[in-house]
This record gives structure tokens, sequence and C-alpha cells, in this order.
């Protein structure tokens, strides 16, 4: 049977790693970050796993290297980048989420996702988890997946709204994860007009897989903090997780415990007790015009989203 991926997908900033937190607290689950930066980040640079120990020290990653693909070692992060340049890139994705892959371009995604799957069968294995959360975001990668064999792809697409997101990444933050050799020591950022762009290109993406039959779920980050249980329930089922532990996100609280997250957000080290409510910091920041122009810019999917 094929691995169940619940893949997070969406703009970054948008609330995926809190969501991502909370499935990954579940039984049955497995949450294991954004992939889609490992190779660089986990291979090469010897970041931290989301348990503290770096990753070459971590024995959850190592014995996931083993049964995947006989040891790390075995892996050429060079390799796969060069895959990936190949075929995950955003300008790509018109011809990913159409309705036919040409042989040239469907056999780049056959090579560049077969380390994918054998990676999400061996935390499978390893974690003796049913459903496994990929965290990565870029609807590329995820439109790439959809065309592997041999993973039970689900779609869990956040979105927030385009004005928070934007706010979002131009905040300058450190990497805590980042050592000597990591080519990027802060987040990302963008200015309002390019978040923009991306906040219409990934969720338009995100639209046009579930429209080709990918199964999708959609959670906006306001309703979400609204109502975390209730969401997390809803989520959970997506996954196949049959029940959510009683007691869980009691009082909109979470109770977060280590994990083998690789890449992402630093509240991947987060742990104990979280209050889940909505940043709202973006509507009194500085900047009116800078909000007025992300509404205008994304006012059609804004609208569709309902904001």
């Amino acid at each position: 049977m094929a691995p169940v991926v619940v893949f997070v997908g969406g703009l970054g900033r948008s609330g995926s790693t809190l969501l991502e937190r909370l499935l990954g607290e579940l039984p049955g689950v497995c949450s294991i970050g954004e992939t889609v930066h490992m190779w660089r980040r986990a291979l090469v640079d010897d970041e931290p796993c989301g348990c503290g120990e770096a990753f070459s020290a971590c024995p959850f990653w190592g014995k996931v290297g083993e049964v995947a693909f006989g040891g790390w070692d075995r892996v050429d992060p060079a390799t796969v980048a060069e895959l990936k340049g190949a075929v995950d890139r955003t300008r790509f994705l018109p011809r990913l989420t159409g309705a036919t892959l040409g042989a040239s371009l469907r056999a780049g995604v056959e090579r560049y996702t077969e380390p994918y799957l054998r990676l999400y069968a061996a935390v499978r294995e390893v974690s003796g988890a049913p459903a496994v959360v990929d965290s990565s975001k870029h609807a590329s990668l995820a439109a790439c997946l959809r065309w592997a064999d041999g993973v039970d792809l689900r779609v869990l697409h956040v979105v927030r709204d385009p004005r928070a997101v934007a706010y979002a990444w131009t905040k300058r933050i450190p990497r805590p994860d980042a050592t000597p050799t990591s080519p990027e020591q802060f987040m990302a950022t963008y200015r309002p007009p390019e978040a923009a762009a991306h906040w219409l290109a990934q969720n338009t993406a995100f639209d046009r897989l579930a429209a080709r039959g990918v199964p999708t779920l959609r959670i906006r980050y306001e309703d979400f903090v609204a109502d975390p249980s209730g969401h997390l329930r809803q989520a959970a089922r997506f996954a196949g997780v049959p029940e959510v532990p009683a007691g869980t996100l009691e009082g909109g609280v979470a109770r977060l415990t280590p994990t083998h997250t690789v890449s992402g957000n630093p509240m991947r080290f987060r742990t104990g007790e979280l209050a889940v409510r909505a940043d709202e910091a973006w509507r009194t920041a500085p900047g009116a015009a800078r909000r007025a122009l992300v509404s205008l810019l994304t006012l059609p999917l804004r609208r569709r989203y309902d904001y």
C-alpha cells in the first residue's frame, strides 16, 4: 500500500507550520518538515533536526537513511538539486498542473520524485505511522508528486489573508537552525508586491491541482485559529486518522513535543504549551499604502477566499 503523504501547501507565513506541528502530535502521524530543503540543509550543512540533534546524529533519520537508500552517503545532494532545477520550478507549473505531461518532462519528474518516494516509504516504516506530513509548501513539488506512482498524495492547502502574508515576508528573521556552512543565515524576505505575486502563483496552482482531482482540503488560517480543535479534527480525518485524542487543544492550548522535522519555520523547535491565537499585528503595523497595493494585486483570488 502506498504511503499516505499529507502535503501541507501554500505560500509560507500562512500558518502552515502551526497546523503541521499539531497534526504531528496525533497518533498515526509523522511530521517531517520541509523535505524540499533537506537535501541541502540536512545532508550538506548538517542543520539540526527538530529534536535538537544535528541531522547526522539523529537516530531516527539515521534509520530512515538506511532503509531508504542504504545510508545517506549513498545520496548525492548535487544530483537532487540538478533534478529539481530541471522540473521543480514555478515556471513549469502550467505544464505540471495540466491534463497531460510530455514524455521528456515526465521522465524528469520520475527521476526527481524517486528519492522522495523512497524517503516517504522509509519514514512510514521507521516511524510506524500510516500518515506522513510533508510541509514543503511549494506547489511545484506537489505538482511533481501528483504524477508519481507509489504515493497517496493529499494536499492540505493553507491560505491566509495576503496582506498578513505580505507583512510577514518583510520581516528579517535569523534562522536558528543555520550552521556556518548554511548559505541562508536569515529567512527569506519579499517586498509586498513580490509576496503578492507569489501568493497568487502558489494558491492558483493548488486550486488547479484540486481541479485536476488531487485530493485537497483547504483551510483558512483565520478559520483555523478561531476553531483549532474543529479544524484539526477535519484535517485528521483528511489524513486518515480516525480519532483525535480527548483533551487535544483543550482550551485552545497545544502541547508540543519534540519532532523529527528537517527544515522549516523556527517554530519547529518549539515545545511545551502554546496558545493558538490569531496573529493580527499586520492590521496596525505601518504601511497602509503597501497593504492597499497588495489588496489590489490579489483582488480576484482574495475575494474567492472571502478576504
